[in-house]
C-alpha cells in the first residue's frame, strides 16, 4: 500500500452506517466516519471533493439502482461501498442475490475509481448477531472474494473486537456512538495508507455492570422506542429512508474540521 497517497476525492455508498447515524450532531444532522474521513483528506489536499450518497435503511438492490451509477460516473478517486448487512439481518433474505448484487456493485465500480474500499461491517455482540451469523458470514466472505478479485480493500471492522463492545453503539443497538464513528474512520485512513493517529483497535476500560433493574428497563425502552417501529416498517414494506435524499449527492468541495 502507498503510503501517504495523495487523494482528491471520495465518494461514500451505503445506508445508514455510511450516512453517520448516530453520531449526531447539535443541529439534529449526523456526521458520522465517511464525514470525519473526508475532513482528514480535505486537510491535506486543497481543493479536495466529497460525496456521501448513503441514504439510511437501503437494501443492496437499491444501493445498486440508485447509487452505483452516480458513483461511476463522478470517477473519484477513492469509493467506499458498504452494503448487504440490512439484507442479511431481515428474516427472509437471499444471499445468492445479495452476493450478485455486490458482484455487478463492484465490476462497475472498480474500473471507474482509484481505489475501491470494501468493509467487514462491525456487529454489536449480543442474540441478534448470533442468529444471523452465518449470513453475516457468508456476506463477508463475498467480499473478500470481489476485492481480491478486483484489488479493493478490505477493511475488517467486524475482526475488532471493541467494535464489538455494546458501548460502542447507540441506544438503539443498531448504529455505532460518535466514537464507534471515530474508530472507523481512522480504520479506513489507516487502510488508504496514512500514518496512524490513534490505535483504532483499542479496546475500553472494563465494564461497570449494571443492575437487573436497570438492564431490564433499558431492554423495554429499546424494545417501544426502536425494536417495535423497525418490525413495523419490515411488516408494512416500508423503510426509514424512504423518500429521503442522499446525505451529500454531488461531488462537491469539502471542507470540515480534521
Amino acid at each position: 500500500m502507498q503510503k501517504n497517497a495523495q487523494y482528491t476525492s471520495l465518494v461514500a455508498l451505503g445506508d445508514s452506517f455510511t450516512e453517520g447515524m448516530s453520531d449526531l450532531l447539535p443541529d439534529g444532522s449526523y456526521r458520522g466516519w465517511a464525514d470525519l474521513l473526508a475532513a482528514r483528506m480535505a486537510a491535506r489536499t486543497p481543493g479536495f471533493r466529497y460525496a456521501n450518497l448513503a441514504v439510511r435503511g437501503k437494501l443492496i438492490g437499491q444501493i445498486v439502482d440508485e447509487q452505483v451509477g452516480a458513483a461511476v460516473a463522478m470517477q473519484a478517486d477513492v469509493v467506499t461501498l458498504v452494503g448487504g448487512l440490512n439484507d442479511a439481518l431481515r428474516p427472509r433474505c437471499d444471499m445468492g442475490r445479495v452476493r450478485g448484487l455486490l458482484e455487478e456493485a463492484v465490476e462497475k465500480l472498480a474500473p471507474s475509481c482509484g481505489r475501491l474500499v470494501l468493509m467487514r461491517s462491525p456487529g454489536r455482540q449480543g442474540p441478534v448477531l448470533e442468529r444471523v451469523r452465518p449470513r453475516v458470514e457468508a456476506l463477508f466472505a463475498c467480499i473478500d472474494e470481489l476485492a481480491a478479485r478486483h484489488g479493493a480493500i478490505v477493511v475488517d471492522l467486524f475482526g475488532a473486537p471493541v467494535l464489538g463492545d455494546p458501548r460502542m453503539w447507540d441506544v438503539d443497538r443498531l448504529h455505532l456512538t460518535g466514537e464507534g464513528h471515530e474508530r472507523v474512520a481512522e480504520a479506513v485512513w489507516q487502510a488508504l495508507g496514512h500514518q496512524a493517529r490513534s490505535d483504532w483497535r483499542a479496546g475500553l476500560p472494563p465494564a461497570v455492570r449494571t443492575g437487573w433493574a436497570a438492564r431490564r428497563t433499558a431492554d423495554l425502552r429499546f424494545t417501544r422506542q426502536h425494536l417495535l417501529p423497525w418490525i413495523g416498517r419490515r411488516l408494512t414494506g416500508r423503510s426509514s429512508g424512504d423518500g429521503r435524499p442522499p446525505k451529500r449527492p454531488e461531488l462537491l468541495p469539502y471542507e470540515g474540521g480534521a
